[in-house]
């Protein structure tokens, strides 16, 4: 009987997001479970659109127990259900993601700043969104088939959502859980890409809250992952026991 994989896309993405990684799992192995995040998607109207909603919904649509996956914006929210329901998750899996901004002067900006992007968010189309959030420094060097893909996948959102998960579920307003990560007693793995920076720092900080964890960087990949980086996504998110 293969395992429920619980795969939860980045900000701004939907389901479809994980679209270039399902085709390298191994289906004897897993069985993925691709929702929505509120916010996104088929559930750009469902509201409020918090943590403890979306770890509500992770919950309800999944078994007992499974593999949870996140990649950005969906890692933090995976770290959420695996704090909440850890006797559930029996490993976790966090593509470029962190747990929270922890210096308090910096996360006040950064809520500043979604809360300006989130009113700017109301007064556009989508594909003025999409060319914007591209256009974002952490994304450059995609390649161009990838770009043309996330996309196409960008536009099957709507601003309002969007802007209420800025809002909601944002990068500022979520507290920073750094000091409980030794709460996660699952097996946990990271996985950065080697350009994105700014989250290798973040692997370097994860290694100190959790020494066990299995730590990868993959060459030549930056945030993207999902859609730079495939079927080594695919890999290491099969390696673990």
């Amino acid at each position: 009987m293969p395992e429920t994989l619980v795969l939860l896309h980045g900000f701004g993405g939907t389901h479809r997001a994980w679209d270039p990684v399902l085709p390298e799992l191994d289906h004897a192995r897993y069985s993925p479970l691709v929702p929505d995040l509120r916010g996104h998607g088929t559930k750009s109207g469902v509201r409020p659109v918090s943590f403890e909603g979306c770890v509500r919904d992770v919950l309800a649509a999944a078994p007992d127990e499974f593999v949870l996956c996140g990649y950005s914006f969906g890692g933090r929210v995976a770290q959420q259900v695996a704090l909440a329901a850890p006797d559930r998750v029996m490993r976790l899996i966090l593509v470029s993601s962190s747990a929270g901004i922890a210096d308090p002067e910096v996360r006040a900006r950064r809520i500043a700043e979604d809360e300006r992007f989130a009113g700017e968010l109301e007064a556009m189309t989508i594909a003025e969104y999409a060319e914007r959030w591209m256009a974002q420094p952490l994304f450059a060097g995609t390649d161009p088939e990838a770009a043309r893909w996330w996309h196409e996948d960008l536009l099957r959102n709507d601003p309002a959502g969007l802007a209420a998960a800025l809002r909601g579920i944002g990068g500022g307003a979520m507290e920073p859980f750094w000091d409980r990560l030794p709460e996660l007693t699952m097996p946990v793995t990271i996985i950065v890409g080697a350009r994105d920076e700014k989250f290798v720092a973040f692997a370097d900080e994860y290694r100190k809250h959790l020494p066990d964890a299995d730590v990868h960087v993959v060459e030549g990949a930056g945030h993207g992952l999902p859609r730079e980086a495939p079927q080594q996504l695919a890999e290491l998110i099969q390696a673990g026991v």
